[in-house]
C-alpha cells in the first residue's frame, strides 16, 4: 500500500512572516489527519520560518528548487547543503522551471541525484503542454521526461523519490485533467518505471497529480487507483481548501 502524499507549492508567495502565519493556520488541522504525508513548500527565504513552526509535528517541509552543486560561483542558486536541516523534500523540474528558466531533462536528472545524495526526497515533475496534449503526444512526453529524470539511478534510489504528473495546460488555469485521464497517464508513467526497473519498484513509487486541484475535485481524483496524492498550487494558499484536499487524499 502506498501512503498518499499531498504537497502545497506556495510558489513565489508569502514573506517569511506571512508563511509562518499560514503554516500555523494549517498546523492543527493537518497534524490531526492520518494516513497521508503532508508537505509545505514555501519560497527559499521562508523555509526557516516554516520549519520552526512545524518542528516536532508530522508535517514535512519542501523546497521549490535546488542546484546540483554543493557550492561555487553560481549566483542566485541554492545548494542541497544549504537546504539540509530546513526541509526534507524538494520539488524538481516543475513546469514553470522548465518553461521560464530553461530546465531540461538533463538538469532535472542532475538535481535529482544531488537531492538524493544529501538525503532529500525529490518530488519529480513531469507533464505535457497543451499543444502536445492536443497532438496526442502525452505518452511520448511523459515517457521522455521520466526516463531523463531517472537516468543512472539505482532501484534503491528510485524508491526514495516521488513523481508528480502535472499537465502544464491544467496548472493555474482552473482546467484540471479528468480523474480518469489523470489516472491513465499516471498508469503510463508507472509502466515506464516498471520498464526501467521492475513492476515491484514501479508499484511502490508514489505518483501525485498536480494541476488545478481543488477541494471540489480532490475526492474524485484521489479515488483513482494510480493517484497517490496531489501537488497543489493556488489552493495550498487557502487553509480550508488545502486541508480539504489532504482529507480527501487520506480517505
Amino acid at each position: 500500500m502506498r501512503t498518499p502524499i499531498v504537497a502545497g507549492n506556495w510558489k513565489m508567495n508569502k514573506t517569511p512572516a506571512e508563511a509562518a502565519d499560514l503554516a500555523r493556520a494549517l498546523l492543527a488541522d493537518l497534524a490531526g489527519v492520518g494516513g497521508v504525508d503532508r508537505v509545505l513548500c514555501p519560497p527559499f527565504v521562508a523555509l526557516p520560518a516554516v520549519a520552526e513552526v512545524v518542528k516536532g509535528s508530522p508535517l514535512g517541509v519542501g523546497a521549490q528548487n535546488i542546484y546540483w552543486k554543493d557550492a561555487g560561483a553560481f549566483t542566485g542558486e541554492v545548494s542541497p547543503v544549504m537546504l539540509k536541516g530546513w526541509c526534507q523534500y524538494v520539488i524538481i523540474g516543475h513546469s514553470e522551471r522548465r518553461q521560464y528558466f530553461g530546465e531540461k531533462d538533463e538538469t532535472v536528472n542532475l538535481k535529482v541525484k544531488a537531492a538524493l545524495n544529501h538525503g532529500l526526497t525529490p518530488i519529480i515533475c513531469v507533464g505535457e503542454v497543451l499543444a502536445e496534449n492536443e497532438a496526442g503526444q502525452t505518452t511520448a512526453v511523459v515517457t521522455r521526461q521520466t526516463q531523463g529524470a531517472y537516468a543512472g539511478l539505482s532501484a534503491a534510489d528510485v524508491l526514495k523519490t516521488v513523481v508528480a504528473y502535472e499537465p502544464v495546460w491544467a496548472i493555474g488555469t482552473g482546467r484540471a485533467a479528468t480523474a480518469e485521464g489523470a489516472n491513465a497517464v499516471i498508469g503510463q508513467i508507472r509502466a515506464v518505471l516498471a520498464g526501467l526497473y521492475s513492476p515491484d519498484v514501479a508499484a511502490a513509487i508514489r505518483i501525485q497529480y498536480g494541476g488545478s486541484v481543488t477541494a471540489a475535485n480532490a475526492a474524485e481524483l484521489m479515488a483513482q487507483p494510480e493517484i497517490d496524492g496531489a501537488l497543489v498550487g493556488g489552493a495550498s494558499l487557502k487553509p480550508a481548501e488545502f486541508v480539504a484536499i489532504v482529507r480527501a487524499a487520506a480517505k
